[in-house]
């Protein structure tokens, strides 16, 4: 159990069965930045699922549901939007209902069941991630490193890591090096893997969009409904 002045925990998806207290799942490349821009361009609710075809169930059995996501980084067929900041930032959003699946973020969010609390994260909601983290109350929080893959010596999430990180700093009130994590983080592996997809699958500008640090006012917290995990923007 994490204590109030303990050290944070930096965990994979396959480590966090039970972990209990406040839980960050973070996944700045790209599901949880996706989701914020969804939110921003006025998403109502995103639910987040495990499975590919747990989100097309939920999307048929929900009128007016929209899906967004990517499975092995690709869109997926049956979905209106791949795993995109900035194709859903200019798509008209006002009011809908979401679905997202993703290979790493919403797998992780599912993985992390047992979390008293648990938020999703990515840079351009870090500080108000790390605000929402303090005050409830709940002592150092456990980060779920979503993109470092146990069976993928090469995905091993260091952009997820330097968000972790950075939230952790504004949590605890030190020196944010906002532009340094953005740099590293746009020349991450994982951003040379997301725009070599090229294509329908990522835009150009996607690994920019995830790289503006506190671009919004808001955190993402996970609430347990029966229709299925809910995520919320919480200011």
């Amino acid at each position: 159990m994490n204590r109030a002045t303990g050290k944070p925990r930096y965990l994979r998806r396959d480590q966090v069965d039970g972990v209990t207290g406040a839980v960050v799942a973070v996944d700045v490349l790209r599901a949880f930045t996706t989701a914020a821009y969804a939110f921003a361009a006025g998403a109502r609710q995103i639910f987040l699922c495990g499975d590919v075809d747990e989100a097309l169930a939920f999307k048929a059995a929900n009128s007016g549901v929209l899906a967004m996501g990517e499975d092995h980084g690709r869109r997926i067929a049956g979905f209106d939007f791949s795993n995109s900041p900035v194709e859903v930032s200019k798509a008209k959003l006002a009011g809908v209902t979401l679905v997202q699946r993703t290979s790493a973020g919403t797998r992780g969010v599912v993985a992390a069941g047992a979390a008293t609390r648990l938020w999703c994260a990515s840079l351009v909601t870090a500080s108000a991630t790390a605000a929402a983290v303090a005050a409830s109350g709940l002592g150092v929080p456990t980060y779920v490193i979503t993109g470092d893959f146990p069976d993928r010596p090469d995905r091993y999430g260091h952009d997820d890591r330097l968000t972790a990180q950075l939230i952790e700093r504004a949590r605890t009130g030190a020196p944010l090096d906002a532009d340094g994590t953005a740099r590293l983080v746009a020349a991450s592996d994982e951003a040379t893997r997301t725009l070599a997809l090229a294509g329908d699958d990522v835009d150009p500008e996607d690994v920019a969009y995830a790289t503006k640090v506190d671009l919004f006012d808001f955190a993402l917290e996970v609430v347990r409904t029966d229709d299925g995990l809910r995520l919320d923007a919480v200011r």
